[in-house]
């Protein structure tokens, strides 16, 4: 990174510019009324979040809301897996996605999750990041493995302040805040980032998709760190955006004028070339 500095310069404006963009599943978690609802909701989307693109999976959440709001996640009786697919059918209009047989498996894993943790707020400010991943892996489809992506994206969505998340506390290790990610996971290695790693990291001599995924993270986490120390999650909140499917196009394109205003231009194999 440092034999590029104009690069680094770029890339921090990009990373800046997206960072008050809300995440996609904070946004529509934020809408319910009680703090543990919006956990709850974040848990829940997270889990879902997967092999469609952001405007998808923001349709796909809210409709879940609409249909079993607030607490209706978690209460009792349990919705019947017809209503649940029901509203993955009507949203998609069919049935084409991967995750779709496995939707109201994490529906009722998330609601008996918060049955036994019926306060979330609490649940998360007496447990270290730590703690709060192994717990996480008492629901279907946050990871059971060493690895855990999307356990690690729920909490960053849970802990981080406001827009890039609820602003939940958690209990942080000693010494925590003097040393960026120590006690935290890894960072989300999202498809918007895994682009940008290829695209501008040294490993796009070598191949990034040649890399073991440990490699892949511990790239994700250097970068983090270089280029926002204070908080090394905004980096992966903004490149969550990056060349990723919009409304109309890449969510980037939509918020830089077409490429134009975008810090990156100059870099981007994806640019809409045209005078600025």
């Amino acid at each position: 990174m440092q034999d590029e500095p104009a690069l680094v310069d770029a890339t921090r404006k990009f990373i800046c510019g997206f960072s008050h963009l809300p995440d996609p599943v904070v946004a529509v978690a934020s809408r319910a009324q009680s703090k543990t609802a919006q956990v709850a909701w974040v848990l829940f989307g997270t889990a879902i979040y997967q092999d469609r693109d952001i405007p998808e999976i923001m349709r796909l959440l809210s409709a879940f809301y609409e249909a079993f709001p607030e607490e209706k996640l978690w209460t009792l009786p349990v919705p019947a897996a017809g209503a649940i697919n029901d509203v993955v059918e009507r949203t998609f209009e069919g049935r084409n996605w991967s995750m779709f047989e496995h939707v109201a498996g994490i529906f009722w894993s998330v609601g008996l999750f918060v049955r036994h943790h019926p306060d979330l707020v609490a649940w998360a400010r007496e447990r270290s990041p730590e703690e709060m991943w192994r717990d996480l892996g008492e629901i279907y489809f946050m990871g059971k493995a060493a690895v855990r992506p999307k356990a690690c994206a729920a909490i960053y969505r849970i802990v981080s302040a406001e827009p890039l998340g609820l602003g939940v506390q958690c209990r942080m290790p000693e010494g925590s805040a003097r040393k960026a990610l120590h006690g935290l996971p890894p960072l989300p290695l999202t498809m918007g980032a895994r682009r940008f790693l290829a695209m501008f990291s040294p490993a796009r001599e070598e191949g990034f998709a040649d890399l073991a995924p440990a490699q892949k993270q511990k790239l994700m986490d250097v970068y983090g760190k270089a280029l926002c120390p204070e908080v090394p999650y905004t980096v992966a909140h903004s490149l969550q955006f990056f060349l990723e499917a919009g409304a109309d196009d890449f969510v980037c394109r939509e918020r830089t004028k077409r490429c134009a205003k975008c810090p990156l231009y100059e870099y981007c194999d994806y640019a809409t070339r045209r005078s600025r």
